[in-house]
């Protein structure tokens, strides 16, 4: 694994511990809503790169790409519970994949909404913490929903 696949992935692993920490999940946002990219990794049935929304752990992060092309964008909070339920399901539903703690130079990972979900289970199952969903009773019936996807 390359270095930058090591940054990449430590970088992500970041994203994970420190938003179940917080319960707060970062966007970047302007009137006409979040922060897009393309995807480099991730394609759709005709060859056409994903779209892909970038989200950080941390408002400093997010602060720091706010630049060139998101130089009018500025810092959104979002809750945890929100955006695994809104967000990810969401952009999983509309072919989106996640972009995580991406730098200014728009390097980060790139993962599936759903498999995102599942990172911040375990995640949070290992900081023994609950979250509280409106449409599941628990997110262990949300992880049980995508793992009959799978």
């Amino acid at each position: 694994m390359s270095q930058n696949s090591n940054k990449v992935k430590q970088t992500h692993q970041q994203f994970i511990k420190r938003v179940c920490d917080t319960g707060i999940v970062w966007a970047l946002k302007n009137k006409d809503g979040l922060a897009t990219s393309s995807s480099t990794k991730y394609i759709d049935k005709n060859g056409e790169d994903l779209g892909l929304i970038c989200f950080w752990s941390d408002k400093n992060l997010a602060t720091a790409c706010a630049i060139d092309d998101w130089d009018d964008y500025k810092p959104s909070e979002i809750l945890l519970s929100e955006f695994i339920e809104h967000w990810c399901l969401g952009m999983s539903n509309d072919g989106f994949i996640v972009g995580c703690n991406f730098d200014e130079n728009m390097f980060g990972e790139e993962v599936d909404p759903l498999d995102l979900i599942l990172d911040l289970n375990k995640e949070l199952h290992h900081q023994k913490k609950e979250i509280k969903l409106k449409k599941f009773d628990h997110i262990n019936s949300l992880v049980d929903e995508i793992n009959k996807l799978g």
